[in-house]
């Protein structure tokens, strides 16, 4: 499977850098040197999105937002040179799949976006023993599509992002198990993120807002279990 990325990064000679890297692997590369012109392209989306947070006029923020609204799907990697945490969880709670801080090696980013690709298009969720061959799942009056990495209820789709439909996932696969906080951090995130567990609390807020039926319970000072129904 060939993978189209997007990457929107002001700095052009490390935006062909990292172009020439990420070439290199067979992916197709299209890359911005402005929110501007990346704006235009959210249209024709690509399986991910590299964004530089400090792009001029257009800012990443921005393109995120628009980027999650038009396809919440579609996972995004976002790349600053700002290290403050309050950057990095914000840019988390607004869909970001991962966040890299400059000045990185461009094999890192090479290596978190095979990573990534691998998680979402290719192996997008822990396989669970109880249901080893079953890709569609039914829960309450929501279908839950795994090979599509689709949700819908009475044939309406919902429109997750790709980080809730994955952690969607691992509870639809392990109905009535009991995930500490730590341990669906390292199953969405990687354990190679570091950060505070907020951004865990932020993303089951955000699928029980868009899910309502989902019956999640919050198991304090521990974590979230989904209720078997």
């Amino acid at each position: 499977m060939t993978f189209t990325i997007y990457l929107a990064e002001d700095e052009s000679n490390l935006n062909q850098v990292l172009t020439t890297y990420l070439e290199k692997e067979g992916w197709k590369v299209t890359s911005f040197l402005t929110g501007e012109e990346a704006k235009l392209a959210i249209s024709k989306p690509p399986h991910l999105w590299i964004l530089d947070i400090m792009l001029p006029v257009v800012d990443g923020y921005q393109l995120i937002n628009e980027i999650k609204t038009a396809t919440p799907h579609v996972p995004v990697i976002f790349i600053s040179a700002r290290d403050k945490e309050l950057d990095r969880v914000i840019g988390l709670e607004m869909g970001s799949d991962d966040y890299l801080v400059k000045p990185f090696l461009p094999r890192e980013l090479v290596l978190r976006v095979h990573k990534l690709l691998k998680r979402v298009y290719l192996n997008p969720a822990t396989p669970s023993s109880d249901l080893p061959s079953n890709k569609q799942h039914i829960y309450e009056t929501y279908l839950i599509d795994e090979n599509k990495r689709t949700v819908s209820e009475h044939n309406t789709p919902l429109e997750l992002t790709s980080k809730e439909l994955d952690l969607l996932l691992i509870f639809i696969k392990n109905r009535a198990k009991a995930f500490s906080r730590e341990e669906l951090l390292n199953s969405v995130w990687g354990k190679d993120y570091f950060g505070t567990d907020r951004v865990v609390d932020d993303l089951v807020r955000r699928l029980r807002k868009k899910m309502p039926k989902l019956k999640i319970e919050t198991i304090y000072g521990y974590g979230y279990r989904l209720v078997k129904v």
